[in-house]
């Protein structure tokens, strides 16, 4: 018997917005995944910096319908938190009557999820991406932040990280609570394997650019050494502000024919850049599960990436290299090979692999499971 299809709050500390168009974008294909299922609102407090007056934009996108409040800055903390408040209330009121709350990033608006379980008995599932609970990032953690995350974590039906590492992470910390991983989801309809041009070699790199998350200059060092091996190739340094890693370049004296500098590019075109190219490179020094990995699994691209948080947990043998961090003799050592080995066999297999495990049919079904079980619904 098909169950109830329920309505579910999606209640968001990160989402994007016409502020910030790529922050938690993970957490908005969630939502568009749970969609496929129920029927998803989603909300967010943001303030604008252009803004003299507070206004409220909805929209509808991939059927998640999208509440966003857009606040003028305050000076006062005090004034900000007050407001910010305030137009959470106003978003969960316009949002009508909901089954649950499904809190993305617990801190803060799991505070505000607490309160809708204690005064309106809404129970609350709680999905966490934040790299902060990793140690030893966490030692940076305000007390307040660490007290109150320890009540909202515990009195949630479900904690779900992306991946077991996180949980683990957040385990030892002190957060204590009912946990089941949930990993990201990928749009295996949108990233799916294409045949590409036999040369050159492409290897892509895409992210924040954030030197010290995702260690480009370290990149960009074996990109030079990569010319002493293979003269032919093509490297695409794509996200925020790459001319950042100019200087390195002309100082490094990279063949300028090798590599192009990329700004921030929408979605659809990350598949596109990852399906014409033979390797997707990360090489980070911490991370959670990175959903562009797992992308390019669903394109039937090969990955080297450092083996730092959950990035091990879903990384099966042949679908390229997993490496230590800041080891950029294995780096050089890991596209040598793949260059190689030339034309990958097995593009169909991880294709699938992706489409079991992260597809929005598939990460739908994980939180449908848990929605059910909160609501005592057999």
């Amino acid at each position: 018997m098909t169950k109830k299809k329920l309505h579910i709050l999606f209640l968001n500390s990160w989402y994007p917005s016409k502020v910030l168009p790529n922050n938690g974008d993970f957490i908005q294909r969630h939502s568009e995944a749970v969609a496929l299922k129920h029927r998803v609102t989603s909300i967010h407090v943001i303030t604008d910096e252009n803004l003299t007056k507070n206004n409220v934009e909805e929209s509808n996108l991939n059927g998640v319908k999208t509440l966003i409040a857009y606040l003028k800055p305050y000076n006062s903390k005090f004034a900000k938190h007050f407001y910010f408040y305030k137009a959470y209330k106003e978003l969960i009121d316009l949002t009508g009557k909901y089954d649950m709350v499904h809190v993305n990033r617990l801190f803060p608006v799991g505070i505000i999820a607490l309160g809708l379980k204690i005064f309106k008995s809404k129970p609350y599932i709680i999905s966490e991406h934040f790299t902060g609970y990793l140690i030893p990032h966490s030692k940076d953690l305000s007390k307040i932040e660490m007290f109150l995350s320890k009540f909202i974590t515990k009195q949630s039906n479900f904690v779900c990280p992306v991946s077991n590492n996180l949980a683990k992470n957040m385990i030892n910390i002190g957060l204590d609570g009912n946990y089941f991983p949930i990993p990201n989801v990928v749009d295996t309809k949108m990233f799916f394997p294409q045949q590409k041009n036999k040369k050159p070699f492409t290897i892509v790199h895409i992210s924040s650019l954030l030197n010290s998350h995702k260690n480009v200059t370290g990149i960009l060092n074996v990109i030079k050494k990569l010319e002493d091996h293979i003269p032919d190739f093509l490297f695409y340094l794509i996200g925020e502000n790459p001319n950042q890693y100019k200087n390195h370049i002309e100082t490094l004296k990279i063949n300028p024919n090798n590599i192009k500098l990329i700004d921030q590019i929408p979605h659809h075109q990350v598949a596109e850049y990852v399906q014409n190219s033979d390797v997707f490179l990360l090489f980070s020094n911490y991370e959670n599960l990175p959903c562009v990995i797992l992308e390019a699994f669903a394109c039937g691209t090969k990955v080297i990436a450092t083996d730092v948080g959950g990035t091990n947990e879903y990384f099966p043998k042949g679908f390229g290299f997993l490496i230590p961090s800041k080891n950029e003799t294995e780096l050089l050592n890991s596209l040598i090979k793949i260059e190689g080995e030339g034309q990958n066999l097995l593009k169909k297999e991880m294709h699938q692999y992706a489409k079991t495990n992260f597809s929005k049919e598939t990460i739908c079904d994980a939180f449908s499971k848990l929605y059910y079980k909160s609501l005592n619904i057999n």
